[in-house]
């Protein structure tokens, strides 16, 4: 028995992790996304070689007395350069046969004789190997954590001018040799600082926890290292919406893991049904999805069908014939958190609520006349702009009952048509209002998704789409 306790325990507690570990956002970027990534990658490693400071350099030869100083690359070819993907690993940025321009001030000394100027100088073969490690780090961000990187330069040549340009010549190798040497020793250090420095510090603009507005957040932490092939990169993120008053009361996560096919666009955000559900959960658990609309918000037409509907609960329950005209008050609240169902046919949201009939007399409190149940249907359609995931609803199925008798039910037959306008006319541009706003996805400062495209499967959504 102890046994079969213990193996039932084993079990739950693995269906516990694999359950709170499930993604609700998944990003692949192809090796098309990496064209942009390697245009902008190229300006940012030319510019940190370009500033790679270089040591002085003297020494003496028998009489020679040189001195170099003020090294600086002038220009920087990486035409050849490539990055790829790294299988299990990240990035490789690969550089082949390339070559650097470099300038410096020479300080020459030969006897009694000395000649100061610029000597203008190349690298030649120079190959730089270098793989970035990807990772996710405590705090649920993609981060760089590791750089291997080897640089070599096969040979330097330097163009020396003056009168004592055919002298130099004789010391040409001393000094080619000892700057090769020096630069060689500077590359990977540089690039290595890029990394993890400067890049780390773009990835940390990649939100995790942040607010969405004054109710809700999203936590878009890392759950694992990405997952890389040599034609993409996947990386799962939590997806999990929460409530601000209380960031702990989040929905479990048991939907599957959203949907990643295909290599052809740039990037791909897949979604999950738990993504949405979590949304209106927290939404729901926040307090906000209750309203109050007052009778002069209303059509003369559904006041009227309420009032006749609803005239015995008035004249037995306000038997003054001033409380017979008081305004009504129609308090609506969600009584469930509404759930999300995602076909290749569309997005549907079902909603469950409450809607209270309320008589306010004048000088007496307000007089309870009706708890009606209401179920809607909402069709959802999801766009992305940029860094924002927006969604427009649309009331399309509503009907309302009475929990307390049939006869009611019927009674409510006339006012469902009439309610269901004052809801599209009252209620969905409020909500509209905030969810066309949208939220960001996890993507770093500076880059935008266009040109993007929707593809509903069963239970996930997913978006493929181009980099500017």
């Amino acid at each position: 028995m102890a046994r079969r306790l213990s193996s039932f325990m084993h079990l739950m507690m693995g269906l516990s992790a694999a359950v709170s570990s499930n993604p609700g956002c998944r990003i692949r970027i192809t090796a098309q996304g990496l064209t942009l990534i390697r245009y902008e990658g190229l300006k940012f490693v030319a510019e940190e070689l370009e500033n790679i400071s270089i040591s002085d350099l003297s020494g003496k030869e028998g009489p020679f007395q040189y001195s170099i100083s003020g090294v600086k690359i002038t220009d920087l070819d990486l035409s050849t350069a490539a990055l790829n993907f790294q299988p299990e690993a990240g990035l490789h940025f690969e550089v082949k046969n390339s070559s650097i321009s470099i300038t410096f001030q020479r300080d020459m000394l030969y006897w009694m004789f000395q000649d100061v100027g610029q000597i203008n100088a190349s690298a030649e073969g120079v190959d730089i190997w270098t793989v970035l490690h990807l990772s996710n780090s405590q705090s649920g961000q993609l981060r760089i954590s590791k750089v291997s990187c080897t640089a070599s330069i096969a040979r330097m040549h330097a163009k020396f001018t003056g009168s004592f340009s055919g002298f130099y010549g004789i010391f040409a190798t001393l000094l080619t040799t000892g700057l090769r040497f020096l630069i060689n020793q500077q590359i990977c250090p540089a690039l290595q600082h890029a990394a993890m420095v400067l890049l780390n510090s773009i990835l940390k603009t990649v939100p995790v926890r942040t607010p969405v507005d004054q109710y809700i957040g999203i936590d878009y932490s890392f759950l694992s290292d990405p997952d890389v092939t040599s034609d993409w990169m996947d990386m799962e993120f939590k997806g999990m919406f929460y409530t601000l008053k209380n960031e702990n009361d989040t929905l479990p996560n048991t939907a599957i893991s959203p949907l990643l096919k295909g290599k052809e666009r740039m990037v791909y955000l897949s979604l999950s049904e738990y993504f949405f559900d979590s949304a209106m959960y927290s939404y729901y658990r926040a307090g906000v999805l209750q309203t109050e609309i007052p009778e002069k918000k209303m059509s003369a037409d559904l006041a009227y069908l309420l009032r006749t509907t609803f005239f015995g609960a008035i004249i037995l329950l306000t038997p003054t014939s001033s409380a017979k005209e008081a305004p009504l008050l129609l308090e609506l609240k969600v009584t469930s958190a509404p759930r999300c169902t995602i076909k290749p046919s569309g997005i549907t949201i079902g909603v469950s609520a409450l809607m209270n009939v309320i008589l306010l007399p004048p000088n007496a409190k307000p007089v309870m006349l009706s708890s009606i149940t209401m179920e809607s249907r909402l069709n959802a359609k999801v766009a992305l702009k940029g860094k924002n995931l927006a969604i427009k609803l649309d009331l399309k199925r509503f009907r309302m009952y009475s929990s307390k008798s049939t006869l009611e039910s019927l009674a409510l037959i006339p006012v469902q048509t009439p309610m269901k306008a004052l809801l599209q006319l009252t209620i969905m541009p409020i909500i509209n209002e905030r969810t066309l706003e949208g939220v960001q996805i996890p993507l770093p400062e500076g880059i935008d998704l266009i040109n993007e495209t929707m593809q509903n499967h069963m239970l996930t959504v997913t978006f493929k789409s181009l980099l500017p």
